[in-house]
């Protein structure tokens, strides 16, 4: 394996010249820079990490907290954020807790051993706990989660009030005045608040007045899945159900179509994040898509503006969103 002698001694200069180089920590002639360059290239050399951390008291790495990295949508933020990292030539520490707050907390110390220069985390509900933990840290972090309204913190977000502002407007452009909201828990401290308002908002303006906001325990498919079950059993009118997210959209209509009733030619339905596999279903779901691989693009970027002190980094960072119209959604408009 190379060393830093062996560069030192085919560039014909000190071992410290080339350290200076390699941190860019003292200037050093062009000519030189431009051998010792020219040699690190020839010969392949990687400086050892351990040892530049400790001349430059730079890890260059960044921790990367997943609650679940089994969704398709939190890999590609997570792709989002490797391929920026690796551009700025930072490496990534990708950890996955499975929502276990002590796989959190215990991530949080590993991280901090491992002089992590700032954290990104990304998931849903995190506890108090957690939020403190992070905060005593005192490293730049950058969260992304649809349920955490926190000023004090910087997050990438999407506006879920106008997101689903707009596709329940476009529900009832295309004639449905009798609407079911499926939310997965209704707290006024998170987002799904927002996204509710949303959908009242886009009722209220169209003067709808038959809709009703039911709460399912849970957000995935097997929750929805379950709620569909029981909407087939009952007497209902409704001619769209509105979805807090696709997970549970393709639980209902899966359910529905099992129990002989048919999505969009009986009930419509929509969803809500644009996970890959609703456009792979039949029917293709319609939905609002989130921009996930720019979530962790941008994340990780003024993450690294605020670790190299580039510029301030605003708390609220909002990406845009985009209604994708699809076969899930019939238009019953006579």
């Amino acid at each position: 394996m190379v060393t830093i002698k062996d560069v030192a001694r085919l560039a014909g200069v000190s071992i410290s010249t080339v350290s200076r180089v390699i941190n860019d920590s003292k200037p050093v002639s062009k000519e030189v820079r431009e051998k010792v360059v020219e040699v690190i290239k020839e010969t392949g050399y990687r400086p050892n990490d351990v040892a530049r951390s400790l001349v430059t008291r730079r890890s260059y790495l960044i921790g990367v907290i997943v609650n679940d990295l089994s969704s398709s949508y939190v890999a590609e933020m997570v792709k989002g954020v490797e391929e920026i990292g690796k551009m700025y030539d930072f490496d990534i520490l990708l950890c996955s807790s499975y929502y276990d707050k002590d796989a959190q907390l215990k991530y949080l110390r590993l991280l901090d051993r491992k002089q992590a220069e700032g954290l990104i985390l990304i998931g849903y509900k995190y506890d108090k706990e957690i939020i403190e933990s992070v905060k005593e840290l005192n490293k730049p972090t950058i969260f992304f989660t649809r349920d955490l309204i926190d000023d004090t913190l910087k997050y990438v977000r999407i506006d879920s009030k106008s997101a689903m502002y707009e596709m329940t407007n476009y529900v009832i452009k295309n004639g449905h005045k009798n609407l079911l909201y499926i939310s997965d828990y209704i707290d006024k401290s998170t987002y799904e608040n927002e996204k509710i308002q949303g959908f009242k908002d886009a009722a209220n303006d169209n003067e709808i007045v038959k809709y009703e906001i039911i709460e399912v325990e849970g957000r995935k498919y097997k929750e929805g899945y379950k709620f569909g079950e029981k909407l087939s059993g009952r007497d209902f009118d409704y001619t769209a159900v509105v979805c807090t997210n696709d997970d549970i959209a393709y639980g209902i209509m899966n359910a529905l179509f099992d129990n002989d009733i048919k999505v969009p030619e009986d009930v419509s339905v929509v969803g809500y994040g644009g996970y890959k596999e609703g456009k792979i279903i039949r029917p293709s779901l319609t939905t609002i898509s989130e921009p996930y691989y720019d979530i962790g693009a941008v994340a990780i970027r003024n993450l690294i503006k605020e670790i190299e002190g580039e510029e301030e980094v605003e708390n609220k960072i909002d990406l845009p969103f985009t209604l994708i119209k699809r076969d899930s959604l019939n238009n019953i408009k006579k």
